[in-house]
């Protein structure tokens, strides 16, 4: 199946970045990371979300025991009051007041000597607690969590908001309230049956020591993904940078003309998309090398091969300007004229080489019937009449499918330079046999003549650009020794191959081969 030659438009806009098409690799690799770590650390909000089920659990908590408490204190005498508070109070761990209807106190636990509500103070603690505050407050400010307000003693029951609504409510719910450590203080209470408040408050140190101890074991989590990460974007970075960047400095030294001197790096051992992208860079600029020394060659050997003609066409001129005699003018005439002719041939040639690459590549190929197209060039041919009585046989099966993808115009002409070179050297009255026929899913088309053969130690160079092996009658400069080179190109641009062979049947003479790949017409 020949392949597609239309090359494509530079359209990038399907890998057009926008603002990131500005960055470098390295940082854009780990900010993609970095961004995921920052979702992971989205698990802060849940700890602020988690803290707040917490309280609201031990704020209801809170207002169930109070009213418990206030039901006990409702059935028992006053007098033994005192010591209920004090052994519920080691129940429950809260701090109990009784409060009576005119919001005095009448009971206090801390007064009758228990001490199990203690605050402490912030700058008798040392500087894991100062950071563990410190932190608290950041993530409080990040998550936007609410503040509560600032716990105090009030000297009368009625200031208290819990007592108050208390008193003209059956069940008030609990407060939450911050102690200077910010750590949370819930206070509750509930009115007594036969009047009077009784109120708990209760230092809840352990919701934020719960909540410090998840968070850090968050931190250290979230601390050592951050660092296998970013050690595995730099590792990753450094995997795909560095090389990306040694090719782009070789391809730099490329641009600037430094071809011969630069070696593109061809990371054989890695096997994944950049190694791809070495060695098809190291392969390209092989090529470009190649293509700069054959252009090189060719341009030298344009230049000798035009300073014969200009030579002899000078030399007839300055003749002509001395000469008087009619019959040795007509003669530097003559030559002169087969002197312009022959540049002009070699000039067209030369003309067709040069731009035959890049208007193959631009080619869009079609459907070819070679079969057809030999036949239609054989006709012509017999019809303007071939020299020396040249007899030309086409041996084909009929109703094979000889067609393959290509340019017609272009194949033509490498058939008709066969053709030519046959013609050129076969003997007067020499058979030329050309031959198509189908093998797997190529096409083979085969040029055999009766001449004097190519040697086979020449059999490369006739394909050489001004390399070419004459027959010794024909008249000098007729050729520019680029018909075969020229059908080679095409040969080759259709994925295809030519080559020279000596003849099945031993007889003198040359088999010219041509190898080009069916069309796929599935």
């Amino acid at each position: 199946m020949a392949r597609v030659t239309d090359s494509p438009r530079n359209d990038d806009r399907e890998l057009t970045l926008r603002w990131s098409g500005q960055v470098s690799l390295t940082p854009r690799i780990l900010a993609v990371n970095i961004i995921a770590l920052a979702m992971l650390a989205g698990g802060f909000f849940y700890l602020d979300s988690y803290r707040s089920r917490l309280l609201d659990g031990r704020a209801a908590q809170a207002s169930r025991e109070v009213r418990l408490i206030a039901e006990a204190m409702g059935v028992v005498a006053p007098d033994r009051r005192d010591a209920l508070a004090l052994r519920l109070a080691r129940d429950t761990g809260a701090r109990i007041r009784l409060y009576d209807a005119a919001g005095k106190e009448v009971t206090d636990t801390r007064s009758l000597g228990l001490r199990n509500f203690v605050l402490q103070d912030p700058d008798k603690q040392d500087w894991r607690q100062s950071t563990a505050r410190f932190l608290d407050a950041v993530i409080d400010t990040v998550v936007g969590a609410p503040r509560a307000p600032l716990y105090r003693e009030r000297a009368a029951g009625l200031e208290w908001p819990d007592v108050h609504t208390a008193r003209t409510a059956e069940s008030a719910p609990a407060t939450v309230w911050r102690a200077p450590d910010r750590t949370p203080v819930i206070t509750a209470a509930a009115a007594l049956p036969a009047g009077g408040v009784v109120m708990t408050t209760v230092n809840a140190r352990d919701i934020t020591q719960i909540v410090r101890v998840e968070r850090f074991r968050l931190s250290v989590v979230l601390a050592i993904v951050s660092i296998v990460s970013i050690l595995l974007s730099l590792f990753l970075a450094r995997t795909i940078v560095r090389p990306l960047r040694r090719l782009a400095r070789a391809a730099v030294r490329v641009r600037l003309g430094r071809a011969r001197e630069v070696v593109v790096p061809r990371l054989p051992s890695r096997r994944d998309e950049v190694g791809m992208l070495a060695r098809a860079l190291s392969d390209m600029s092989l090529a470009l090398r190649a293509r700069i020394d054959a252009t090189e060659a060719f341009a030298a050997d344009v230049t000798h091969e035009m300073k014969n003609p200009l030579a002899s066409l000078r030399s007839a001129v300055e003749g002509l300007a001395t000469v008087r005699d009619p019959a040795l003018q007509e003669r530097l005439l003559a030559i002169v004229r087969d002197d312009v002719h022959r540049l002009d041939r070699l000039i067209t040639d030369i003309s067709e080489a040069s731009r035959l690459d890049a208007q193959l590549s631009r080619a869009k190929f079609e459907e070819v019937d070679v079969g057809a197209m030999i036949g239609a060039l054989l006709d012509q041919r017999a019809e303007r009449g071939i020299e020396r009585d040249i007899r030309i046989r086409f041996d084909h099966r009929a109703g094979d499918n000889l067609i393959v993808m290509g340019e017609g115009g272009r194949l033509e002409r490498v058939f008709e330079n066969l053709i030519e070179n046959a013609v050129s050297f076969s003997p007067d009255s020499g058979l030329i046999v050309v031959s198509a026929a189908r093998e797997g899913s190529d096409l083979i088309v085969r040029v055999e003549d009766e001449g004097p053969g190519v040697p086979e130690e020449a059999r490369e160079q006739v394909f050489r650009r001004f390399q070419s092996l004459r027959p010794d009658s024909e008249e000098f400069g007729k050729h520019s020794g680029l018909g075969l080179a020229i059908a080679r190109t095409i040969v080759e641009g259709h994925q295809g191959a030519i080559a020279v062979e000596s003849r099945e049947d031993r007889l003198s003479g040359a088999r010219f081969v041509v190898r080009l790949p069916l069309a796929d017409r599935r």
